[in-house]
Order: structure tokens, then C-alpha cells, then sequence
């Protein structure tokens, strides 16, 4: 019947006059702190979606596991054949182009047959989520409409969804900006940089998704393409990139806050 409070130890600073420091001591400072209502909290995920956002984790795990099995057959293949086999070849589920190459060698077949038979498994495992992830968000209004996002598709819009949770939790654009690593950190006075710090505050998942929806935006859209040349004629290639994914996360934040489809006037306007 207790309700829970999630500390955020980033944004705690310990009583510089405590003569003694202790788990007894510390526990008195944060019930001090939540006395007097300035006790920095952590947002806890709802206990229903935590399951499916975990399984949607998992699925980007078992991706890395992927690339880097493929990765490195690719490399064997290189340095014992001169060649240069695609990554897509390697893992097709019903052909093997692998074993023609490393034949010849018993050791390297065998190397080959380990890897291959990695990717292909876990590329079923793969399809496997995606495939259970999508059912249960499909019939979600929010998740049809940031797939009107350019350069958003199944997964990007699977990971924006799950990882923003309530989008109510956020009191501006701003807000879900920052949480979702895409401002800048800079520290001032009178005018001057003094530093940057505090970068990797926000969620992860969430950076990673506008970053590759706004480099997808850019390759195979024409507003996003245009604003993203204009910002780099003016500074350099990373800032552009930035200013692009800022930019869709915004967006993501007034399509969920709103319930609107996404509108490419108002954006690039």
C-alpha cells in the first residue's frame, strides 16, 4: 500500500555536513528531501507495456549478436578468398552461398558453417519478435500515425512508442527533446562556454531511433533532404544530421501529444 518513489542519484547532491556518511544517514537525507518536496525522481514505466518494450530490447540485442557474427565471417572470407560478400547473402534463410567459398578448406568450412548457422538462427528468432511486437502495437492509433513520420518504418515506430511511454509525462517539446538525447549540452556564463556535461541523460533507445529515421529521411525523402542541405551549407555534416533528428523528434512528440497525423508543411514550413 506504500507508494514508491524513484530516486534519480544523478540529480542528488549528499549534505557536504554530515560528519557521518551511512545507509541509516543517506536514507534520512532522501526522507528529508521528499518531505520538503525537492526529492529529484526517475519516471517508473508502466508495469503492463514494461514486458513488450523488454521483448522489443531484446530483438535490438540479438540484431548486434547478428552483425557481429556476419561481421566477422565477412572478414574470414576476405582475408582467406579476396572477396567481398554482402551481409544480406549471408544471412538468407534458404540458400547458402557461404559453403561453396570455404569448401575446399576443412577448418574454414567448419568456420563458416558456425557462423552462418548463428545468423540464420537468430534471424528467425529476430522475425519472431517483430512478428509478436507488432500484433499488440498494431491496433494502437499513435503507432499508424508515426508511420506517417518520413524515414520511420515498423521498427522505428515500435521503438519510439514503447520507449516514450506516456507522452502526457512530458510537459513540452523541449522536454521529450532532451529526454531523447537530441539537445545539446552546454555549460555557460556571461556569454562564455565553460564546458558540456550531462550528454547520455535521456534514453538511449529513443537517440537511437531519430537518429536513423532522420539519416532515412534524408536518403529517400525530398522536405527532409532540402532541410538537411540548407543546415549543412551553413555548418558541417554531423550538425545537420542533429538538427534533423531533432527535428522528427519534435514532430513524434505533437503526433502523440495530439493525436495528428504527421504534416510536413508545418515541420519544414
Amino acid at each position: 500500500g506504500y507508494k514508491v518513489h524513484l530516486a534519480n542519484p544523478a540529480a542528488i547532491q549528499q549534505y557536504k555536513g554530515l560528519k557521518h556518511s551511512n545507509d541509516l544517514r543517506d536514507a534520512f537525507w532522501l526522507a528529508d528531501m521528499l518531505r520538503l518536496g525537492i526529492l529529484p525522481e526517475g519516471y517508473i514505466y508502466p508495469k503492463e507495456t514494461r514486458p513488450l518494450r523488454d521483448l522489443l530490447r531484446a530483438r535490438g540485442f540479438l540484431v548486434r549478436q547478428r552483425t557481429a557474427m556476419v561481421a566477422s565471417l565477412q572478414n574470414v572470407i576476405s582475408r582467406n578468398r579476396g572477396l567481398q560478400m554482402p551481409g544480406k547473402d549471408i544471412r538468407l534463410l534458404t540458400i547458402d552461398r557461404v559453403a561453396p567459398l570455404l569448401e575446399d578448406n576443412q577448418d574454414l568450412a567448419l568456420v563458416g558453417k558456425t557462423f552462418r548457422k548463428g545468423a540464420v538462427h537468430l534471424s528467425r528468432r529476430i522475425l519472431e519478435i517483430e512478428k509478436a511486437v507488432e500484433e499488440k502495437a498494431v491496433g494502437l492509433p499513435e503507432y499508424a500515425r508515426l508511420l506517417s513520420m518520413p524515414g520511420v518504418g515498423k521498427i522505428l515506430g515500435l521503438t519510439i512508442l514503447l520507449e516514450t511511454g506516456p507522452i502526457s509525462r512530458f510537459p513540452k517539446a523541449g522536454n521529450y527533446a532532451s529526454y531523447c538525447r537530441r539537445v545539446s549540452g552546454k555549460w555557460t556564463s556571461n556569454g562564455k562556454t565553460k564546458g558540456s556535461g550531462n550528454r547520455k541523460n535521456g534514453n538511449k533507445y529513443l537517440c537511437w531511433a531519430f537518429s536513423e529515421a532522420a539519416e532515412l529521411a534524408r536518403r529517400f525523402h525530398e522536405e527532409p533532404r532540402r532541410y538537411y542541405n540548407k543546415k549543412k551549407s551553413k555548418t558541417n555534416r554531423m550538425a545537420a544530421h542533429n538538427a534533423l533528428a531533432h527535428k522528427l523528434c519534435r514532430a513524434a512528440f505533437h503526433i502523440m501529444r495530439d493525436k495528428v497525423d504527421f504534416d510536413s508543411d508545418k515541420l519544414f514550413a
